[in-house]
């Protein structure tokens, strides 16, 4: 390599590293700041791994914005109640200050009332306690993001296996979208995007979306209510069919 070559190729990479540093670092304000609130859906729970969930694949693939353009934080808790969310997630919304949140909630809310003889006897006062929770936590979250803010929640999907899901999830599911259309008209909830991901109907009839199923196939029945990784990506694609762009 001769001196002029040598010294050439020193100059070039003077000018071109630093830019390629950069261009790898993140934005130094991202303009999409997104946020995962709820229960075990929304934290991946049973995907293999964790980030196979939704929330982390819909990060992952850019759909609100490019990763450095991206701050992402996943504030959900397996296990979360709808009381949970309002009363521990909701309070710490205001340190992150999302533009964008996606959450599932109200699950474990039901899951009391599949082991009872008569569910739908039982689910109103369920319902009822569901409903006051959600339209506070979306009133606190439209007041708490700034203008144009993006809201996306799920409804729930059905499972057959268990005795009296199919008869109170639609229940459930017209519970939360009635919440939906009331918050809406909120004042500070007018120029927010609130959608709901259809996660109910991309379930129906479809084979190999929950555990619960797999272990039935090995004659094994338990209470297993999550989605395998196929699940989870059917539930990311509902996601995906309402999120603005």
């Amino acid at each position: 390599m001769n001196l002029r070559f040598r010294r050439d190729l020193v100059i070039l990479l003077y000018l071109v590293l630093p830019s390629v540093a950069w261009a790898a670092l993140p934005a130094v304000d991202p303009p999409v700041r997104y946020m995962s609130l709820g229960d075990s859906l929304a934290a991946g729970y049973k995907a293999q791994p964790a980030t196979k969930g939704y929330s982390y694949q819909l990060y992952l693939g850019e759909i609100f914005g490019s990763i450095p353009n991206t701050l992402f934080d996943n504030a959900s808790v397996p296990g979360a109640t709808s009381n949970d969310v309002l009363n521990f997630q909701i309070p710490q919304v205001h340190l992150f200050e999302p533009t964008v949140v996606t959450m599932s909630v109200g699950g474990n809310d039901l899951l009391g009332l599949l082991g009872l003889p008569n569910p739908a006897q039982a689910a109103p006062a369920v319902l009822q306690n569901f409903a006051a929770n959600l339209s506070a936590i979306l009133a606190q979250l439209c007041y708490s993001m700034p203008p144009r803010g993006q809201i996306y929640l799920q409804n729930l999907y059905s499972i057959s296996e268990i005795p009296g899901a199919d008869s109170v999830v639609p229940l459930f599911n017209q519970t939360l979208l009635q919440v939906v259309w009331s918050v809406k008209r909120l004042d500070g909830c007018l120029d927010k995007t609130i959608a709901v991901a259809d996660v109910y109907n991309a379930f129906l009839r479809q084979q190999g979306l929950l555990l619960i199923e797999k272990y039935l196939k090995r004659g094994i029945y338990v209470l297993e209510p999550h989605p395998t990784n196929k699940g989870y990506e059917v539930i990311e694609d509902a996601f995906r069919a309402v999120i603005v762009r």
